[in-house]
């Protein structure tokens, strides 16, 4: 066994059903506190992570980043050892290595989530865990014109909820795009699903799932357009409707310029 320290960045897929989100918790089951009990049973010493960021309870990701520090079996046997004791709703996907100064939330340049929404009077069963239902008719040409609004760099404090304390709340949008027939996992083609892509350098708390609520708040005619442009002006806190957390996943996160 080795005693050389390593460094690794490592992409994690996981189904946030269940979990209280991916920050490590005391009372609650979280993604990160998994990966790291797995690999501080394999190292038999306390292994802990960094993520790239925090994703709420119920939120999803296949693309969520991680470093760490390693110091044990040999690496290249790690990422199947890993995989192997977690449980089946998370699936450690890469271990590359890296530098000792890389960390996966500050070093990241750029994100992509994803929104989906089931807008069928029925709820897709296949779709339940992965998609917000929405049983109410839908302007989605009306909703697909919005998006450039967010696009761009802006004050984002008028869509971040409460409880947050970034010491900046301005962001830059690179794009926002509608995916008609596609969600999240389920299918491509299913008639009354879409989804909507964010891309930005980074989000504040809860600001996608605001964004979204916002949207199909327009879209079924509860909120004029005019709301997107009072909430950025407004300074927050975000008083509009927030988006449930299962449609939500965090597709990439990359580490050079978009």
């Amino acid at each position: 066994m080795s005693d050389d320290i390593t460094y690794w960045k490592g992409t994690v897929c996981y189904d946030g059903t269940g979990f209280a989100g991916w920050q490590r918790q005391d009372n609650g089951v979280t993604v990160q506190g998994e990966i790291e009990a797995a690999l501080s049973r394999i190292a038999d010493r306390p292994v802990t992570i960094q993520g790239a960021g925090r994703t709420d309870a119920g939120v999803h990701a296949f693309g969520q980043a991680f470093n760490f520090e390693w110091q044990g079996v040999p690496p290249e046997r790690l990422r199947h050892a890993v995989s192997k004791m977690l449980e089946p709703r998370i699936r450690i996907v890469s271990l590359d290595p890296a530098d000792p100064e890389f960390n996966a939330r500050f070093s990241a340049r750029w994100k992509r989530y994803r929104y989906a929404i089931d807008y069928a009077r029925e709820a897709c069963p296949m779709a339940a865990r992965y998609a917000w239902h929405v049983a109410f008719d839908l302007d989605l040409d009306l909703i697909e014109r919005l998006l450039p609004q967010f696009e761009g760099t802006h004050d984002f404090a008028g869509f971040q909820s409460a409880g947050s304390q970034m010491k900046t709340t301005v962001r830059t949008v690179y794009r926002l795009r509608m995916q008609r027939g596609e969600g999240i996992v389920t299918p491509s083609g299913y008639a009354n699903l879409f989804s909507i892509d964010f891309e930005g350098d980074g989000f504040l708390y809860k600001m996608v799932r605001n964004i979204t609520g916002t949207l199909i708040e327009i879209g079924r005619g509860r909120f004029e357009p005019g709301f997107i442009q009072k909430a950025l002006a407004s300074g927050g806190p975000f008083v509009g409707h927030c988006a449930p957390a299962q449609g939500l996943a965090l597709m990439e996160v990359h580490y050079t310029e978009r």
